[in-house]
């Protein structure tokens, strides 16, 4: 369910997880757990040699092969890119720019703009 491109209801996730925890006969997290838990799921991660150049243009200091953390690719894109590059990383599923947010040394302007995509996308 948080893998998806929208934001589902945590309504919907607490559930899930409670129905999951049922069928085990484990006892189901609090709400606040799982709140918690969000910024260290693993999301999602991508190849950078399939990334279009724009977005490869702004990873400038990582190597060209190998594989990179939604997240990680967010911050990239909003940091050093340019206006293509954003515009990729505010297509990002959700959780790679929920995630984004929770890392640190983003450039004020960056971070006002990936507010705004998460405002904008009801993601927070």
């Amino acid at each position: 369910m948080l893998l998806g491109i929208d934001r589902p209801p945590m309504v919907a996730v607490e559930r899930a997880v409670n129905d999951l925890c049922a069928w085990h006969g484990q006892r189901p997290p609090a709400r606040a757990s799982l709140y918690n838990a969000l910024p260290r799921f693993e999301g999602h991660s991508y190849d950078r040699a399939s990334l279009p150049a724009h977005v490869r243009h702004a990873l400038y200091n990582l190597e060209p092969q190998g594989r990179i953390r939604g997240a990680q690719l967010a911050y990239y894109c909003f940091n050093y890119g340019t206006l293509p590059a954003v515009s990729f990383a505010a297509g990002l599923p959700w959780l790679d720019l929920y995630q984004a947010s929770w890392l640190r040394g983003w450039r004020p302007r960056s971070r006002g703009l990936l507010n705004a995509v998460l405002k904008a996308r009801r993601i927070r």
